[in-house]
């Protein structure tokens, strides 16, 4: 820790709320630069950002806390007819329970929730809030939104009724302080109600951006995702440049006369303890079941049933469980190995689940790809049709596939035809239940040639001279700025000598590796 106790209960990894490798490893270096022990994250609205933070700030020996800046929505989730009434509250995971709580009220939030943002009301917190800490949040909070107000009896009846509903000793009373003049008076305020309520005060910063120098960039990276101009007035911006990772030094002297508030946050640090488990067998992962048809009363003699079935047919064979020749021995080697490395890491029902969608596809007329990756060295795959590449002609080892020392789940790469995917996911989702269907979120980054385009768009730089640039880029996937002006030494000399390319500089280095989009 930093002499002053102090430990950053807010980190928002970008300001379009999506996970950034790249300024999470920023923040951790800074942290350790600072001597701090704990971060938190607390993106808006989403989780997106978690799992990556998690490792990252662990492998650098701190400890990570797992927390949402969720919308609450002022008058319920029903109630669909302004932004303005989609409040912030921090939330933070205290224990497992806290954790998954916070999931269901983050997914809850999009899938019934969502007005602009995913949002909940008081009412899913009260059904979900065990195991929660709950902060008063930003000037966008109920409760310092009232303090900012100066109505302090509604600021002090919403303190209590989020202290009821989140617990004893679990609702603290925000100070934050970006030089912004609405926060001097909701400060003034909310020590007034800690006061009248006996509620505990927290001191935090939000951190939008991990260096004060990144301010100007990041003011950039919100006219980037909201499609504004730099030069627009109007336009939605953060006031001033204190957005920033600060040190506990730094902290004590913006809250003098607030020892105790500085302190809670090291407090709640030590009371949050989360931890997430990966690589887990396959008896602890949560697979949607596979019900047998009738006649059968055992997953693995039906997975059986159906590969003897395929193989005997792809191959010609008589019956597989009794070869003729050599070839059809190691058919039946191969196959019968197979089934007990699947059954012995636990992945029969998988298999069986697998190929029933996929014959769904076949059956229904919709085109299925032959399967890419390891999964085409599979020869139970190739015999339920969930592959249709021979693994024996082309001598693939089943080994890269699944083998018994390998713990991650062992993945089908499989196309459908795009026009009627959606008819695969809905028979998915009508045969296994809603709840154990999902569909996995990708994330585009701000890349380097992408970078001079966008950069150009908000800069006002014309087109075809930010074209230009990023045709000077080299085509290999994964280049970077660093690479690319070591490899194009035309990229090199108009990043250092044109006004404009140095404009666009300026900017790319801070933001590169950004989230971008989602697909």
């Amino acid at each position: 820790m930093s002499s002053t106790p102090f430990c950053h209960l807010h980190f928002h990894t970008s300001y379009s709320l999506l996970d950034s490798a790249v300024k999470i490893k920023e923040a951790v270096k800074a942290a350790k630069d600072m001597g701090m022990e704990h971060l938190a994250i607390t993106d808006h609205g989403v989780l997106y950002g978690a799992v990556d933070f998690y490792k990252t700030v662990r492998s650098a020996g701190i400890k990570p806390i797992i927390g949402c800046e969720v919308y609450v929505a002022r008058h319920g989730v029903e109630e669909r007819s302004s932004q303005k009434n989609n409040m912030h509250l921090v939330l933070l995971a205290e224990t497992q329970e806290g954790y998954h709580n916070l999931v269901k009220l983050v997914s809850l939030a999009s899938l019934e929730g969502f007005y602009y943002k995913p949002r909940i009301d008081k009412a899913l917190l009260r059904k979900y809030s065990g195991g929660l800490i709950g902060l008063s949040a930003c000037l966008r909070g109920e409760v310092t939104e009232a303090c900012k107000d100066g109505d302090l009896d509604k600021a002090e009846a919403l303190a209590r009724e989020y202290s009821d509903i989140l617990g004893e000793n679990n609702f603290f009373l925000e100070l934050q302080d970006h030089g912004l003049a609405d926060q001097k008076v909701a400060n003034k305020n909310m020590l007034e109600i800690a006061q009248r309520t006996g509620l505990p005060l927290v001191a935090t910063n939000d951190v939008h951006y991990v260096r004060q120098e990144h301010a100007e960039a990041h003011d950039v990276l919100i006219c980037l995702q909201r499609g504004d101009l730099v030069a627009d007035d109007t336009r939605h911006r953060y006031e001033g440049d204190q957005f920033y990772m600060k040190s506990g030094e730094e902290m004590a002297a913006l809250f003098p006369g607030q020892p105790e508030a500085i302190a809670n946050t090291v407090e709640i640090a030590h009371r949050c303890n989360v931890e997430f488990e990966f690589n887990l067998p396959a008896e602890r992962l949560h697979f949607p079941s596979f019900d047998l048809p009738e006649g059968f009363t055992d997953k693995k003699n039906y997975l059986i049933h159906l590969g003897k079935t395929g193989l005997e047919e792809l191959y010609g064979l008589d019956d597989l469980d009794q070869p003729r020749d050599e070839h059809e021995k190691e058919i039946n080697k191969r196959f019968y190995y197979e089934v007990g490395i699947i059954e012995k890491t636990n992945y029969i029902n998988y298999f069986l689940v697998v190929q029933d969608f996929i014959q769904y596809a076949r059956r229904e007329g919709i085109p299925v790809g032959p399967g890419r990756g390891s999964g085409a060295g599979s020869l139970l795959s190739y015999s339920l049709a969930i592959t249709t590449v021979d693994p024996l002609k082309y001598s693939l080892i089943f080994e890269r596939f699944l083998n018994p020392d390998r713990v991650s789940p062992p993945d089908f790469d499989i196309d459908f035809c795009p026009t009627r995917r959606a008819d695969v996911i809905r028979y998915v989702r009508d045969k296994y239940g809603e709840d154990c269907v999902a569909q996995i979120i990708t994330f585009g980054t701000l890349g380097a040639k992408t970078l001079m385009r966008d950069l150009g768009r908000v800069l006002e730089i014309p087109l075809p001279y930010c074209d230009r640039l990023a045709k000077m880029i080299p085509e290999t996937p994964g280049t970077t700025l660093e690479k690319a002006l070591a490899q194009s030494p035309e990229f090199k000399t108009a990043t250092s000598g044109e006004p404009e390319a140095r404009r666009i500089m300026k900017y790319a280095r801070i933001l590169e590796g950004l989230p971008r989009h989602t697909g």
